[in-house]
């Protein structure tokens, strides 16, 4: 715990985000510095509450009040050995995470509870300004040799995990540049990619193996893996997206969110010229004057709000199926669950209009074959979504970003070559040990479960490297 008093005598503090006017106009992250003395008034708010019930809302079941107390105490060398314990890139989760572990906080019952995140960024940001995060190879090698295919946030700290218990591991990523979710799924103004980049020195350092454009059951055979390898592990995240089958959906101009997203990424990373080059990839998606709609309220939705801003779209529209949310926590949801109330996200504040309870009915557009035009209703309530009579609607519309999630991964390649199971959502069906349904064969992360968050896909990765580990030599003293 932090001070015994802390959280009768302190109140809930967080870093601001920058002014609009001026984050809309670069892509950089959009929170202001925190003064550590600030961070370490937050950690004395945690309190000597019995059962810390978030360790039970954080799926890495990060040990928290631990590292609050040390970060309260000034000792941040015992609070970053603490939360490296439970988690190989809280430079990741302290960003993006929604922070599960907040709404279970037990002093969340009656008051706002402890700042989590704020606090967990604050301990790793410090740890490399101070170069306390340094490669850590193993000591003695096993000679086993492991494949991970994908390197999101689940590949990679199975991969981390899994050198440091002394084996070979190659990550395979189908991209041009390593990260996977966290590289070409999440904008930059959530995520500098220089994080990314300074965690992959390091396990380069530690003997992890990367090889880009990789495309493991098309361009490299998965046959020649399972020949080469003692173990593959899928960590190739879902990214087989949700579609809608409505009249005009082949019209030019509608495109999934995860085509428009990474673009952008890439023109950050310095790609623009291959962006521009039509022999290399497909159109442009730009959002730059256009009336933009994009279909889905969730993260990805948001992220593509946030994308379209900074691009000055000419209007920004966000359609939702589901109906709004209540301002506050609903009585469906009790503490320590995770709340359904409604979110606002930076990207909102920034501009758009929010629309609840509308289905898509179809797409129109001109001559050209370009979208023009978006048919929509009202619907009622879950689970039947029922169109409302004499509330349909016509909108304009020069460009639709699908942003609905995603059905699982993608089937066509290795899944299909090796013929592994699927459960009944179409994720890679695997056993308690994370083996899918071919001995050697494991699964982790987004691949396993369904679209998720990245701190479970980090988790994920840690347990299926244990698994691995013990299949390999028949015990494992990862944690």
């Amino acid at each position: 715990m932090g001070k015994v008093t802390g959280f009768l005598e302190y109140a809930r503090d967080v870093p601001q985000r920058r002014p609009v006017s001026e984050r809309v106009n670069d892509w950089f992250e959009i929170y202001l510095d925190f003064p550590e003395e600030k961070v370490r008034t937050q950690g004395a708010r945690c309190m000597d509450c019995g059962v810390p019930f978030c360790h039970t809302g954080c799926p890495l079941n990060n040990i928290i009040p631990d590292w609050n107390d040390h970060v309260f105490q000034d000792r941040w060398r015992d609070a970053i050995r603490v939360l490296h314990s439970t988690n190989n890139f809280p430079e990741f989760t302290g960003r993006v995470c929604p922070a599960p572990c907040e709404p279970a906080c037990v002093l969340g019952i009656n008051e706002p509870p402890v700042t989590i995140k704020v606090i967990e960024k604050t301990i790793i940001d410090h740890a490399f300004r101070l170069g306390w995060i340094h490669p850590e190879p193993p000591e003695r090698r096993t000679g086993k040799k492991i494949a991970v295919i994908g390197s999101g946030p689940a590949g990679l700290a199975a991969a981390q995990q899994l050198n440091r218990a002394g084996h070979w591991v190659t990550v395979f990523e189908k991209a041009d540049r390593i990260g996977g979710l966290l590289r070409y799924g999440i904008p930059d103004f959530k995520l500098e990619k220089r994080h990314i980049d300074r965690r992959l020195e390091q396990l380069a350092a530690e003997g992890v193996r990367f090889q880009t454009r990789a495309h493991v059951g098309h361009n490299v055979p998965v046959e020649d893996l399972r020949e080469e390898f003692d173990a593959i592990l899928f960590a190739i995240g879902a990214e087989q997206p949700r579609d809608m089958n409505v009249p005009g959906r082949e019209l030019k101009g509608i495109h999934f969110a995860m085509d428009f997203l990474p673009q952008q990424n890439k023109r950050i990373a310095g790609d623009a010229e291959i962006l521009a080059d039509p022999t290399r990839l497909a159109e442009p998606i730009l959002a730059t004057g256009k009336r933009v709609v994009i279909i889905g309220g969730g993260d990805t939705g948001a992220d593509c709000l946030g994308t379209s801003h900074r691009q000055k779209a000419l209007s920004v529209h966000q359609f939702e199926i589901l109906p709004r949310p209540p301002e506050e926590r609903s009585t469906s949801t009790p503490w320590p669950l995770w709340p359904l109330q409604l979110r606002t996200e930076s990207s909102h504040e920034e501009g758009g209009i929010r629309e609840w309870s509308v289905a898509t009915t179809g797409f129109s557009g001109d001559e050209d074959g370009n979208v023009r035009k978006l048919h929509g209703v009202q619907v009622g309530p879950p689970p039947k979504f029922e169109a409302l009579p004499g509330t349909e609607f016509t909108f304009d519309a020069d460009l639709i970003l699908l942003a609905m999630g995603f059905h699982g991964p993608v089937r066509n390649g290795a899944i299909e070559a090796l013929g592994l199971e699927l459960d009944q959502r179409g994720n890679v069906r695997t056993d308690e040990n994370y083996m899918a349904s071919l001995p050697g064969v494991f699964a982790a992360g987004d691949a396993r479960r369904g679209q998720s968050l990245v701190v479970w896909a980090i988790a994920e990765g840690r347990q299926a490297a244990k698994a691995i580990d013990r299949f390999l030599t028949g015990e494992t003293k990862l944690p």
